[in-house]
Formats: C-alpha cells, structure tokens, sequence
C-alpha cells in the first residue's frame, strides 16, 4: 500500500498481487486506511478490483468490521446488500443533486465512518464530492453559527404513499406501535395521518464536537433537506399537490422559525467554497469521516453504481 497524495481526500495506490481478494487486501489494511482517515478525513484507495457487486459490498464491509451500523429514518430508498450497514446508494433523481451532508445527522444515532466503492462509474458527473466541516464552520457568519449552535436545527418529514419513502421503509417494519416507541425513544414527535401517512417532527444539534479530536464541526442537513433546495419546479408541484406543511421533508430554525432562502443558498455557497472533487474510476473505494467532512452526490449522465457503508454509530 502506497500513500501517493496528502491532499483531501488523501489517495492511496492499492497494489494487490494479482489474485489478491480485494475484501481481503482491505481488511488487512484496514488499520492504516483508518489511520489516514483520521488524519485527513478522508481516503481514496485506487487499484482495487472491484469487479462486481459483491465484491465491493465485501471490501465495504471489510473497512466497517464489525461496526456496521443498520439504517433507520433513511430520506429515500435503498437496497440492503447483506453485510450490517452495507446498501446500494441512495435512489435519487440523476438529473437532481444531493446537495452537502452528513449522513444521518437529524437521527439520534450516526455514522462516524462511511464507505463508497465504485462498482460502474457514470459516463459523467456524479461525483461523490466532500468539505471539510471544521472549515465550513469558520467560513460561516458568526451571527448565523451562534443561533444554530444555541437552538439547534429543526426537521419536519411526511411519510405519505404517494411520494418519498415511506414510513414502514424508513422505520424498517409495519407496526405502527413500534414506530412510536422508537421515536419516543429518539426525541421524535408524530402524528399520523387519517390516509395512514405519518408526520415527524424533531429536533438536532446543528454544531457538534468530534467524538476524538473535540474540533467543532459543522454537522446537519440544514441545508439539503430543505424546501429552497429543491428544484423550483419539485417544490411547486409538491405543494401544490400537499400544502406547504405536506412536504416529504423540510429544515428550520431550532424553535421552529423559517429559514429563507438567501440563508439556504448562503450555507451552500460557503459548502462550495471548500468542494473538492474527484471523479469515480471503477474499483475506487472512498472512506470517509462523516462528522469532519460532509459530502454531497453531483447529477450524472449513464449508469452509476456505487456500494455504501454506514459504519461507527455514535449520538451526536
């Protein structure tokens, strides 16, 4: 394993010996790549061959150990590949960006660790592009950081049958009374719907201390889940179609204010300022910090297929 580049995400030669198990290489491995993610917030191993599905929901599963982390309250659908914490990427529009996140960061539990391995790059964009959490923070006004920071962020969500994912996807299982006790358990409020639709409401630290390091970091989906970051004509469709409160999700200030859009477009403005990208090769596999770098997926052209892992929970 030869480290061939600091600059984020740090690269790494994968140098295998010719049929070399690629899941096998990383768990041998797994140590150092961990070591370089703590120190850069991210790794890009290049050389692997990761030949297929399987073979990259191993070497996936490989980096995670045993600290896969099952996903719960997702934002849209995915398809579980077996190993604990190991799924397809999010099913997302192409031709719509994922704008910056962190994964899982309105839940009560989150992923310290990610994992992408690229089994079929696009023909173009879809980049799986990161920014530095510590760096947005600094970057943001400190007016703006000071509010969010003493009131936390605010995420309204409606499960409904007719848009999104739906509450028995997201909470992994049918039974209403279940639903409820986990988001008693999780600082959610509910309310359902007479058409069987369900109603969440919660509440998140949108500043949060990195669980090793103590460097504060810019930690929410404030910005991307929000209703000015939709495409124009996906907003207006769907309020239309279900009020300005029927929205599959929305982002607002702690005690429940709006958030404008010049606010929205600021956040993003400043995520973009510290992007940096590097397109998929086939066989890639990024790790990533998920509380120190936020990441976002850019539109694409072709067929895209990338194996994702949630690894390390922890309770921001």
């Amino acid at each position: 394993m030869t480290e061939v580049s600091t600059a984020s995400p740090a690269r790494l030669d994968a140098t295998p010996p010719t049929g070399t198990d690629p899941a096998a290489w990383v768990a041998a491995h797994r140590a150092g790549i961990r070591e370089l993610v703590a120190l850069h917030g991210s790794v890009l191993v290049r050389g692997l061959d990761l030949d297929g599905r399987e073979r990259a929901a191993a070497a996936v599963s490989a980096v995670l150990g045993e600290e896969g982390m099952a996903e719960r309250e997702g934002f849209a659908p995915r398809d579980p590949y077996g190993p604990a914490g190991v799924y397809s990427s999010s099913h997302w529009p192409a031709d719509q960006p994922m704008c910056m996140h962190h994964e899982l960061s309105y839940a009560a539990r989150s992923p310290r660790l990610l994992a992408f391995a690229c089994v079929t790059p696009p023909a173009s964009g879809g980049v799986t592009a990161l920014a530095d959490a510590r760096a947005v923070l600094a970057d943001l006004p400190a007016e703006l950081v000071e509010r969010f920071e003493r009131d936390g962020w605010r995420l309204t969500r409606h499960y409904n049958p007719f848009v999104g994912i739906g509450w028995q996807d997201a909470f992994g299982g049918a039974d209403r009374d279940e639903v409820e006790r986990y988001c008693a358990e999780h600082g959610i409020e509910t309310r359902w719907d007479a058409d069987g639709g369900l109603r969440t409401t919660q509440r998140r630290p949108a500043v949060v201390a990195h669980p090793e390091t103590g460097d504060r970091c810019w930690f929410n989906q404030i910005a991307f889940l929000n209703e000015w970051t939709m495409a124009p004509e996906v907003r207006e469709f769907l309020t239309a179609e279900f009020g300005p409160e029927g929205l599959p999700f929305n982002t607002f200030h702690g005690d429940g204010s709006p958030l404008d859009r010049p606010t929205v477009d600021l956040v993003n403005e400043v995520y973009e300022r510290h992007t940096v990208r590097e397109p998929w090769r086939r066989g890639d596999l990024l790790v990533v910090d998920n509380v120190r770098m936020a990441h976002s997926r850019e539109p694409y052209r072709g067929e895209r297929e990338i194996v994702v892992g949630l690894g390390e929970p922890f309770r921001p």
